[in-house]
């Protein structure tokens, strides 16, 4: 007979940039501090902070800024359904904000069921490699596989 699950119950609050960045760094020290962004939002059970997703502009310079807003950063504690609410959340903001859609990148060893679970879809694989250059070298701090595309459309033309 399955073990029953106990249900958490989310809070979705705003954050700061700064609080957004200090959860993320303390769980991965890894990832520098996102610079900027459009909003941030963080998932509370029972007072405490467990997760915290950071939206920005899209980081391809080529893509749309004003239609489309990218998750840049999205990091939980572990508990169980947090990244699915915020990836929801996330969503459910840009389209109050009047995006038209929203877009994440993840590495093939993350499966993306919190995706699929807050209705993203998986548009296949981009980017990947380093963009450090001759002109503008940089240091390659992240990995440089190929990276899985997800994005959730938020308004079809006009409404």
């Amino acid at each position: 007979m399955p073990v029953p699950v106990e249900k958490v119950y989310f809070d979705v609050v705003p954050l700061t940039l700064g609080q957004a960045n200090d959860f993320v760094t303390s769980l991965h020290r890894h990832h520098k501090k996102t610079v900027g962004h459009r909003f941030s939002i963080g998932a509370v059970v029972g007072g405490k902070l467990v997760g915290v997703c950071i939206v920005g502009r899209p980081v391809a310079r080529k893509t749309d800024q004003y239609n489309v807003a990218e998750v840049t950063r999205l990091c939980t504690d572990g508990t169980t359904n947090a990244c699915s609410v915020l990836y929801g959340a996330a969503a459910r903001a840009a389209k109050e904000l009047g995006f038209q859609s929203i877009q994440t990148f993840t590495l093939p060893s993350e499966g993306g069921a919190s995706l699929r679970a807050s209705g993203w879809e998986n548009v296949g694989q981009a980017g990947g490699g380093s963009w450090s250059c001759e002109s503008r070298p940089r240091e390659d701090n992240h990995p440089l596989e190929p990276k899985t595309k997800w994005v959730k459309t938020l308004k079809r033309g006009k409404q």
